[in-house]
């Protein structure tokens, strides 16, 4: 039986749980510190997912940045760079994006009915994989582990944290909280409403908490619940 991947969701996000403002600009949330902390969580995974929606809004390249970092995962026997993943369920991707044009191999995940659409728009730049009608958590963790990821860093946005923790999905999470307050309704959050495993009351372990600068890094294991 194939291994599914340990599920580790990082995010950076305001005192007030958000990860964006509603400017064009983006809102940086971490320092320089936590980007290095960040960097070095991303060599020590297999693949990084992102949805599509963070992919439109950012256009990140989504990148191992240190070459030291890079030449060890070399030495290890791994490509310099994390298989690179996204998922759409409608097929609205840019060719044209930072995404597909920096760092190794990407794989899509989508469903049947923008099957035929991805494909057409990237060609050869991904590998692209339908998960059937709807798009099926399951299968996509099934498939990233049949292709040897034994570690998924998911880096958004709040639709996809949602659904991975709704699902019980997620073996960590990271996030980094900025002493910022963003206030605006229509902002992306990192987590939305939905049944989430044992409710409001049931509390997760707390694994490390951290102060990086003026940023605190929060661990926690959400199925280590009590």
């Amino acid at each position: 039986m194939t291994m599914r991947p340990y599920v580790l969701l990082s995010a950076a996000m305001s005192v007030d749980g958000y990860l964006d403002d509603t400017t064009a600009d983006r809102l940086l949330l971490s320092n320089s510190e936590d980007f290095d902390r960040v960097d070095e969580v991303r060599a020590s995974c297999d693949a990084i997912l992102i949805g599509a929606t963070t992919m439109r809004r950012d256009n990140p390249r989504l990148l191992v940045n240190s070459e030291e970092r890079r030449a060890a995962r070399v030495a290890q026997g791994k490509p310099a760079y994390p298989l690179k993943v996204t998922v759409t369920a409608s097929g609205d991707l840019d060719a044209d994006l930072k995404f597909w044009h920096h760092g190794g191999q990407k794989l899509v995940f989508t469903v049947d009915a923008a099957l035929d659409k991805v494909r057409t728009t990237l060609g050869d730049l991904a590998d692209v994989v339908s998960t059937g009608p709807e798009l099926d958590w399951g299968l996509v963790l099934d498939e990233l582990g049949r292709r040897g990821v034994g570690r998924l860093m998911v880096e958004g946005g709040g639709t996809i944290h949602t659904q991975l923790m709704a699902q019980n999905l997620a073996d960590e999470v990271h996030l980094a909280v900025a002493p910022l307050l963003v206030g605006q309704a229509d902002a992306p959050k990192f987590l939305g409403s939905a049944a989430y495993p044992g409710g409001s009351t049931t509390r997760m372990k707390l694994l490390e908490a951290r102060p990086i600068g003026d940023v605190v890094l929060l661990r926690y294991a959400p199925k280590e619940r009590s």
